[in-house]
């Protein structure tokens, strides 16, 4: 148990906070108070520039870096769900701050009780265990017991957290490299929210005053960050894991999976045992490929050639020793987003063409919602624009948000407290599953899972195929023939990201306008709403934005007139030929990325190129003509 820390006072610089970004600000030790300053703003999360004045500080002040520290300490930050950074950066000290001063959040608001326990599981990262064990002991500092249920699926973790009414905290950094990490909270009732996060950070900033405030001696951390003496887990426990195999079990039909073979690429996801498991015990006949101790970074939203070249090869492989496959399954590090392709037969490829087929997540999550036969859905703004097609064809009420599970789940409760719906879903591009309502299945009732999940979306296709008695690639073309493309430009600062947005954001409260033939602009902010034309200045403003947005998508370039833009999160564009730009930073890494909609994969993937085209693409102007 560490030590109780004192509250030294040291020479201190106060922390102006803007959403969850930290501005640092000296001040001369003469200062005694924070004067009100003005500061604009602008970012993804906000639909117009804002201007914050930010009161006289009351908060403690925190120093710069410890006197018993070598280093100079990088806070953590919130992205579109839970906490990352770089791994260099997140020290034993930094772990501990974050997870003891969420706990202290989650007791004093009552979603847990003191010497409750805490649930904690990790991915396969290199630097998972050792933060593991910072948390661990956050955790028992904190007051708490610690529950350790290894390395296991997010999911799996948190549907375990929701049944038994307890906190959870997983260690993963998700898609991104092996180079970062992160910090994911979950609340006994669920996901850590965005309206959560302003009392964890005030949380994390007392915390981080306590623990920097002591000795070189009495602090629990060296020089380093790291713990002088980090602690062992406690023995594993397989209750979450075993809990998240029988959810699948006793919801979907045993043998329902009989006749298929399916290949499931292993890497470095942590549910790489969990997911071949499940499909044998449903039927299926299964192989596994590309079983790796090196971590592989699978973004689902960026999709490669070569990854894909790979897959073929693990086809070619597999069938060479057996039967034909009909399905390639995987997912990405902590296993909450499915990477799903089929396997076409090779008498149907044309020469030079693909056996592989990768259906990107948004448009996987169509096949789910009408196998669950779901009456109301939530999406991201990101989303492929076929999801609002094909729902509003089937009379599925669906409400978009801005980017991240935490939106979703958010637009979950709504739904679910409207009381009008039964049978709630949300997902995301990335596929990741989410389901705000129990659901009842042929075998069995699938409790709500408020959670982005990577199993049910790979069962729900498979299962749909199986029970039509069609392929994967059949199944598919009946979706709408809308195609999708993502790509990203790195390192991006994102102060650069945000003066892009500066300029591309007109200010009011309006989200999502319409251009007329006779050049008025009408505000379709309110889904289902009759569209009401916007007065004056916001007419000028949308317009000048429209004429902005045309120098840089330009007819040149096969770009249409704009027809209507959404700045929901970031700014997405629509084009008279159905063509869809949409331009937003990453919500937890230094990157700008770019999403595409078209009638055709061709040129879907030509406005992203266009988009991340060096040195001269559009998101390459965008930045030197906004910075």
């Amino acid at each position: 148990m560490l030590s109780a820390s004192t509250n030294n006072q040291r020479s201190w610089v106060p922390i102006i906070r803007i959403g969850s970004m930290d501005t640092v600000a000296n001040f001369q030790s003469s200062f005694p108070t924070l004067v009100d300053t003005k500061i604009k703003i602008s970012s993804i999360s906000q639909k117009s520039r804002l201007t914050t004045i930010l009161k006289p500080m009351t908060e403690p002040r925190i120093p710069l870096t410890p006197s018993f520290l070598n280093y100079t300490p990088v806070p953590l930050v919130f992205g579109t769900s839970g906490l990352r950074g770089l791994v260099k950066d997140l020290t034993d000290l930094e772990a501990y701050i974050n997870v003891k001063a969420a706990l202290r959040y989650l007791l004093s608001s009552g979603d847990i009780a003191a010497s409750s326990a805490v649930i904690i599981a990790g991915d396969l990262r290199p630097s998972t265990d050792r933060i593991m064990r910072a948390c661990a002991q956050a955790i028992v500092d904190s007051g708490c017991q610690v529950e350790n249920a290894g390395n296991i699926p997010t999911p799996a973790l948190v549907s375990y957290a929701l049944s038994t009414g307890r906190a959870a905290v997983m260690v993963t950094g998700s898609h991104i490299p092996f180079d970062r990490n992160g910090i994911k909270i979950n609340k006994s009732v669920g996901e850590v929210l965005k309206s959560d996060e302003p009392g964890i950070t005030r949380e994390i900033d007392r915390v981080r005053v306590e623990e920097y405030s002591q000795t070189a001696t009495a602090s629990a951390f060296d020089a380093c960050g790291m713990l002088k003496r980090s602690p062992d887990l406690p023995p594993l426990d397989r209750a979450a894991g075993e809990a998240y195999v029988r959810r699948y079990l006793t919801s979907f039909t045993r043998g329902g999976l009989s006749g298929l073979r399916v290949l499931v690429y292993q890497h470095s996801a942590v549910g790489r045992d969990i997911l071949p498991q499940i499909l044998r015990e449903l039927g299926a006949e299964v192989v596994t490929a590309g079983h790796s101790d090196t971590f592989v970074s699978i973004d689902t939203e960026n999709i490669t050639d070569e990854q894909l070249d790979r897959l073929e090869e693990f086809a070619v492989a597999a069938e060479a020793f057996g039967g034909p496959l009909h399905a390639i399954v995987s997912t990405d590090g902590d296993s909450d987003r499915p990477f799903v392709t089929a396997v076409l037969p090779a008498a149907e490829v044309r020469p030079g063409g693909r056996r592989v087929r990768f259906l990107p997540g948004d448009l996987i999550g169509i096949v789910v919602a009408e196998y669950l036969c779901a009456d109301a859905a939530a999406v991201p703004i990101s989303a492929n624009d076929a999801v609002e097609r094909r729902l509003g064809e089937r009379g599925v009420v669906l409400e978009k948000t801005k980017i991240g599970s935490p939106y979703v789940i958010s637009a979950l409760d709504e739904l679910r407290r409207a009381g009008t719906r039964a049978r709630i879903v949300g997902w995301e591009a990335n596929g990741g599953f989410l389901t705000g309502s129990d659901i009842a299945l042929t075998a069995g009732t699938l409790i709500a899972l408020p959670t982005r999940d990577s199993t049910l979306p790979i069962l729900a296709n498979l299962f749909a195929a199986a029970e039509q008695r069609i392929g994967l690639t059949a199944l598919w073309s009946r979706l709408p023939a809308r195609f999708g493309r993502a790509g990203l430009l790195d390192n991006v600062p994102v102060d650069v990201c945000q003066a892009i947005l500066a300029h591309l954001i007109p200010p009011g409260d309006v989200i999502e306008v319409e251009f007329n033939d006779d050049g008025r602009v009408f505000d379709r902010s309110r889904p289902g709403a009759v569209p009401t034309p916007l007065a004056e200045p916001a007419t000028a403003d949308w317009q000048q934005l429209n004429a902005t947005l045309m120098r840089f998508f330009t007819p040149a370039l096969g770009f249409d007139d704009v027809v209507r833009i959404n700045v929901l999160d970031g700014v997405r564009v629509y084009f008279r030929n159905g063509d869809v730009a949409h331009v937003r930073p990453s919500g937890n890494a230094p990157q700008l990325r770019i999403y595409a909609n078209s009638d055709s994969q061709v040129r879907a993937d030509q406005i992203v190129e266009l988009g991340r085209r060096e040195p001269d693409g559009i998101l390459r102007r965008l930045e030197r003509e906004f910075t």
